[in-house]
């Protein structure tokens, strides 16, 4: 077995099960530097003793290596494996295999933890048809929002990688602040660049009723917004702690989504669980569509999408409102306003 391959892999497993960062950095990490070997060299030095004393490899990277370099599957990966046969959830498995992709995840360019393509290798690994780079935009700063700059360059990149692509695509797009006056954190003109328009509030959560509802229906209303991302910022669990959802006014928040062909997304990481129930029922009964998002900031993150998809069918949402159950054509035809 190729012995990056199977670093990345634990890795993958290890982001799925939300295993602490600093162990899947180290499987990272660990794959990057021997990344820039060949073969041969790899083979020599893990053998000469000169792997072991190379910065970023460690006792556990060195084992899964020597064993891979000997044609073996290693334990550690065996491990992994077995543990991660059983699904995530209970339910929404049917949901769950009707999804054909992804319209909101980051990659190391703004505050994800891998480069594009270990993305789009591992939503082609899942069966996605189709990914969304929905990096930060500028006015996220502690997320290393991409400027006008680092975004057209990030353009060039997804061109890049679509051109040498087969039977998947990775669609351009932008995880967007709504900011406190309801614009977009991007220019017009760029963001009509772009297939996917994912527009979020990241900052003042804990603003006043009305203060919120106004701020929302502005990007909402926007003609650009395509999907309006984890609308209450609540957070429910995990390393960040709990954070209470944002006040706003559902009825006109759903009813614009309506009105404006925007997707209303469930947002599958289990810390968010964003909207909650209450609300995606609410915003079936406006006649909102919906996107269920993995939001994920690592490869393995990619599979989170099973919370959503259970979260969906829990609450009766039809695969049909899903915009990510569609094929490509008619979800490119859906977001061009066609």
């Amino acid at each position: 077995m190729d012995a990056v391959d199977a670093l990345n892999e634990i890795a993958f497993w290890l982001e799925r099960k939300r295993a602490p960062t600093f162990k899947i950095k180290a499987f990272r990490n660990a794959a990057e530097v021997l990344g820039e070997l060949t073969a041969d060299e790899l083979v020599a030095r893990t053998r000469d003793g000169q792997l072991k004393r190379m910065k970023g490899i460690g006792a556990r990277s060195l084992e899964v290596v020597s064993q891979a370099i000997n044609g073996e599957i290693p334990d550690y990966l065996v491990e992994l494996r077995e543990q991660s046969a059983a699904t995530l959830v209970e339910g929404g498995h049917s949901l769950r295999s009707s999804l054909r992709g992804d319209l909101h995840s980051h990659s190391n360019w703004s505050d994800g933890g891998s480069p594009i393509h270990l993305l789009v290798e591992a939503a082609q690994a899942l069966g996605h048809d189709y990914l969304a780079l929905t990096d930060h935009s500028p006015h996220l700063t502690i997320a290393n929002g991409l400027n006008a700059h680092r975004l057209t360059e990030q353009l060039e990149v997804v061109e890049q990688i679509n051109d040498g692509a087969t039977g998947f695509r990775l669609l351009t797009g932008i995880e967007v602040d709504i900011l406190e006056d309801g614009t977009l954190d991007q220019t017009s003109e760029l963001l009509g660049r772009l297939d996917v328009v994912v527009a979020s509030v990241h900052s003042k959560l804990r603003a006043d009723r009305s203060t919120m509802t106004r701020r929302m229906l502005g990007g909402i209303r926007h003609p650009q917004t395509n999907v309006l991302g984890h609308c209450t910022g609540r957070l429910v669990e995990g390393s960040r702690g709990t954070r209470p959802p944002s006040e706003f006014d559902a009825v006109k928040v759903f009813a614009a989504c309506a009105e404006n062909n925007v997707a209303v997304e469930i947002n599958s990481r289990p810390e968010r669980q964003d909207p909650p129930g209450n609300l995606i029922r609410m915003a079936l009964d406006a006649g909102c569509l919906f996107s269920i998002d993995s939001d994920a900031h690592a490869p393995g993150q990619l599979d989170f999408l099973q919370y959503g998809a259970e979260r969906a069918a829990a609450n009766g949402v039809p695969a049909e409102r899903i915009i990510t159950t569609w094929p490509e054509h008619r979800l490119l035809e859906w977001l061009s306003g066609g």
